[in-house]
């Protein structure tokens, strides 16, 4: 599997989105607020509310939740301030980690935050201390069951930067600018997608066996059962055989 894909396809072989789909509603829900605020509650004119209702979609979530969202957001409703930011640090064997949080407590979401790394092994590091080691990217995934063929060539030809063939999934990789009328040429196509969003993709992996990789999921899962956390980002790998014996 690819390094930055390693969490998402854990997470799928665990079946923890459907678990925690009461969280993710929560998550995505602070996402169209925050993107509404920001840009306001026209999706046609605001690429990153667009793309909140894609997860929204994806996320089964009814739409009278996410109108609620973006009318909070935008000021028709009244609703919560949330404030956005991310914490840098280091996991166990080194692996860096960047979590992007939004909240209305931050003191809270720090202390929380800081807990879930001390408890397993890690320590949060100061602003710009692993940010160095990600690039912003556009990442559109695909089944192996599609066309190969077919989706390199409607994305390069709608300005994506590149398209992967790693075994189990397809992937389109864009810069963020890009990443709208990419996916909307995939749309076009009639192509269907897993996940589309813009990501941290880490430069290099950090590869992890025995004690430290499974100290490693257990800090993924603790951070990202966090209402305040949006995303984690981490550049470890763990080898199928390696995995299989944690799962």
């Amino acid at each position: 599997m690819a390094g930055h894909s390693k969490w998402a396809n854990i997470k799928h072989r665990k079946g923890a989105q459907d678990a925690k789909r009461g969280k993710i509603f929560t998550k995505v829900i602070k996402e169209l607020t925050v993107a509404a605020r920001i840009g306001g509650g026209d999706p046609d004119t605001n690429p990153r509310l667009r793309t909140a209702i894609d997860k929204a979609k994806q996320a089964n979530m009814p739409k009278d939740n996410v109108d609620r969202a973006i009318k909070k957001g935008s000021g028709d409703l009244d609703g919560v301030s949330y404030e956005e930011g991310l914490f840098e640090g280091y996991g166990p064997g080194g692996v860096a980690l960047i979590v992007e949080f939004l909240t209305d407590n931050r003191t809270r979401t720090v202390a929380d935050v800081r807990h879930c790394f001390s408890k397993y092994g890690g320590n949060l590091g100061v602003s710009g201390s692993v940010a160095f080691l990600f690039d912003r990217k556009g990442l559109i995934s695909f089944s192996a069951d599609n066309d190969f063929d077919q989706i390199f060539e409607i994305a390069l030809e709608a300005g994506a930067e590149d398209v992967k063939d790693e075994e189990d999934v397809y992937e389109v990789i864009t810069e963020p600018e890009d990443f709208i009328q990419v996916r909307e040429a995939m749309a076009a196509a009639d192509l269907k997608w897993e996940t589309a969003e813009t990501t941290m993709i880490p430069q290099n992996q950090v590869m992890l066996e025995g004690k430290p990789a499974e100290t490693m999921l257990k800090l993924m899962d603790a951070l990202e059962d966090n209402d305040d956390v949006q995303n984690v980002y981490a550049n470890f790998d763990i080898s199928e055989d390696e995995l299989a014996k944690i799962m």
